[in-house]
């Protein structure tokens, strides 16, 4: 299983490498041939944006998944283990909340965005938008497992001190160096 997240998460940085050449790409030629010929390609205007969108929203599940979002590590540090692992549920409980929102947001929306097309490609918007589905559901998982784990007793050590902000204090190994009280 682990094995196929690692798949999974690696594919979703390639493709987020592929959307952030592609949009660069529309954009450089764009700009060139605006100012050597004095047009451009509309579908390229329309497609970067569509490329930042989902850049935007997949790199969120990405970022949640290696923990490099932000946070309030000055308040948090000020913590021990026990203080960090409630701080930890309390988060998790938002996050989940948050994405809950967004999911059925997106959802909620997706019938309309379906029934509107870019004004360019033609494209339905629901393939635009509907990428909040992706994002929601992603945090939802990551976030749900992460809270199962905790509440198990399952949670490492590395990732107690990584949420109060002690990055310097993890070991290759995925231990600690032991300064949490």
């Amino acid at each position: 299983m682990a094995r196929a997240v690692h798949l999974f998460f690696r594919f979703l940085d390639i493709l987020l490498a592929l959307l952030l050449a592609g949009m660069a790409i529309m954009v450089f030629v764009n700009v060139v041939m605006r100012y050597a010929m004095n047009s451009g390609i509309a579908v390229s205007d329309e497609l970067s944006r569509f490329a930042f969108v989902w850049l935007t929203f997949i790199g969120a599940v990405v970022a949640h998944h290696h923990h490099q979002h932000m946070g309030m590590e000055t308040l948090v540090a000020r913590f021990g283990r026990r203080g960090r692992t409630v701080l930890m549920g309390l988060s998790d409980l938002l996050i989940l909340g948050c994405a809950g929102v967004l999911t059925v947001g997106t959802w909620k929306q997706l019938p309309i965005n379906a029934s509107m097309s870019a004004p360019v490609t033609g494209l339905s918007m629901a393939w635009v938008y509907g990428i909040g589905l992706f994002t929601g559901i992603g945090i939802i998982v990551i976030t749900a497992e992460r809270l199962f784990r905790l509440l198990t007793g399952r949670i490492t050590e590395a990732e107690v001190a990584a949420f109060g902000g002690d990055h310097d204090d993890i070991l290759p190994d995925g231990s600690t160096r032991g300064h949490m009280e």
